[in-house]
């Protein structure tokens, strides 16, 4: 099997000039591109799809890169498969298919992108779960690859992503509990360093500061993502003297709800009786009682910005979603419920 430089050494001609000749450039004259022709075809010249694929856009394949793992997603995780449904029919519009990357919690992400990358098989990826430095925006900047990111990252390459406004939920459920009388409000924080739980976490110390509260470290819980780490969270506040723990809290994690309403019931700290809870809306957390105070936003409609915002970087598809590079912080709406009654009630 040939390969592109075999091709070149064969013709003393330089790489550059044959994979121009190879791909049809019009700065090749008539001869040298019949001459690199010919001799692909008598060598049996196989292109290498890593270097093409994702450059040339040939594939008609994206990737979305997101994590799993009990870790992470517990029993499931209905965040992606709402969105995947918004990417896909935009994508479906130019005869596009989505295809999900799954990176095994016990994986080291840029390892698992390069892996991706030299396969070739995508025109342009999508990651999610973007760290506070995140080497992956690097990487796939460096190589020239289409790339969008699903939250932001002190890594700027000058590249398009959309995030939820955790700055706005951390302003508006401290708002909210501290006007019912809450002057002990916990938070969740990712055990690692996912940029969100910075993002979250001074925006909390912001929103305290600007209403004459004291930031207490002791306030934020780490947990991993999911149900259990809901659960835990709860029975460590139990764990806490009675006038050190909170008597509120703000979830920013949708998955984490069920399992910290089952906690609190354990602990004896009743949802919205003895303990007030603001967190992100799921379809699940649609049958708790009491109801849940939630953040909420359309997920299929992220997903159709998240592919427009893309398709505006690549030349083919430019035309269609003259967006330019959309570097967007997407609103949630806050439906009220039930489950932050006033701290006099407890």
């Amino acid at each position: 099997m040939t390969g592109i430089r075999e091709l070149a050494q064969r013709l003393n001609l330089s790489i550059g000039t044959v994979s121009r000749a190879l791909n049809g450039k019009p700065d090749v004259n008539e001869q040298t591109r019949r001459r690199v022709l010919e001799a692909a075809n008598t060598m049996g010249y196989v292109p290498n799809q890593a270097g093409r694929s994702l450059r040339k856009g040939a594939t008609g394949v994206i990737g979305f890169m997101m994590q799993t793992g009990a870790q992470i997603t517990g029993e499931g995780d209905v965040f992606f498969m709402s969105v995947f449904d918004g990417v896909q029919t935009v994508f479906a519009r130019h005869q596009l298919d989505l295809v999900a990357l799954l990176c095994s919690s016990e994986e080291d992400p840029d390892a698992y992108m390069q892996r991706v990358v030299a396969r070739g098989f995508a025109d342009a990826l999508m990651i999610s779960a973007t760290k506070r430095e995140d080497h992956r925006i690097e990487y796939l900047a460096s190589r020239n690859i289409p790339f969008i990111a699903l939250g932001r990252s002190q890594t700027d390459a000058g590249h398009p992503w959309l995030d939820l406004d955790f700055e706005g939920m951390a302003e508006t459920g401290v708002a909210r509990l501290v006007s019912k009388g809450h002057k002990r409000i916990g938070i969740f924080a990712p055990l690692d360093d996912t940029n969100l739980g910075y993002v979250f976490i001074e925006a909390y110390r912001k929103a305290l500061e600007q209403r004459g509260l004291p930031f207490d470290p002791d306030l934020i819980f780490r947990a991993h993502p999911n149900e259990r780490g809901g659960h835990d969270i709860a029975h460590a506040i139990a764990a806490m003297p009675a006038k050190k723990q909170p008597t509120g809290f703000i979830l920013t994690n949708e998955l984490m709800t069920l399992g910290f309403y089952n906690g609190l019931y354990e602990v004896g700290l009743t949802p919205g009786q003895k303990f007030a809870v603001i967190s992100r809306d799921s379809p699940q957390a649609h049958f708790l009682v009491p109801k849940l105070t939630s953040f909420r936003l359309s997920l299929r409609d992220l997903g159709i910005a998240l592919a427009e915002a893309l398709l505006a970087t690549m030349p083919a598809y430019a035309a269609h979603y003259p967006l330019g590079v959309v570097r967007k912080i997407v609103p949630l709406e806050l439906v009220e419920g039930d489950s932050d009654m006033p701290v006099a009630n407890n």
